[in-house]
């Protein structure tokens, strides 16, 4: 996922000026080359590029590294755990090159319905909010088989 996150990232970058859009399906769906400088929604996009810069790769190391912890933690037994957590980590690296190469993150998946556009996003954004949705569901599904057990009461006396 890294490698196609690059490549297209490269591929828009080469092939596109700033701001250039491509209609792919007409009201819908373009491909549109921006930059952003913040995260999600363009948080902290106008903040100071240096603590811009500072805050987004510490707070995205600190989130390699724990996704890497429950990577390993994971066992053989939680396969889509451990997808849904290397999609997460494949989107954190890949906007974390974007961030130490150029200080912001190319964006270009450019959906929209009329003129209500969703904020532009890229592979990388997209392989965090699947990995992100499958986890929740593997959440809520271990929630619910536990719930399922019976719970044992060791303080009842019968």
């Amino acid at each position: 996922m890294v490698l196609l996150d690059f490549v297209t990232k490269a591929f828009i970058s080469s092939a596109m000026a700033l701001h250039e859009t491509f209609p792919v399906i007409g009201g819908f769906f373009n491909i549109t080359y921006v930059r952003n400088p913040g995260a999600a929604f363009g948080f902290l996009s106008d903040a100071s590029p240096g603590f811009r810069s500072v805050f987004f790769v510490a707070v995205t190391c600190l989130a390699i590294i724990l996704v890497l912890y429950y990577i390993v933690k994971s066992t053989a037994e939680e396969p889509r755990v451990i997808l849904s957590l290397s999609l997460i980590l494949s989107g954190a690296l890949g906007n974390l090159v974007d961030r130490v190469r150029f200080g912001e993150v190319i964006d270009f998946i450019d959906v929209y319905i009329g003129s209500h556009h969703w904020p532009a996003f890229n592979v990388a954004d997209s392989a965090i909010t699947i990995g992100a949705f499958l986890l929740l569901i593997e959440m809520f599904k271990h929630r619910k088989d536990q719930d399922c057990v019976p719970h044992r009461n060791r303080n009842v006396k019968v």
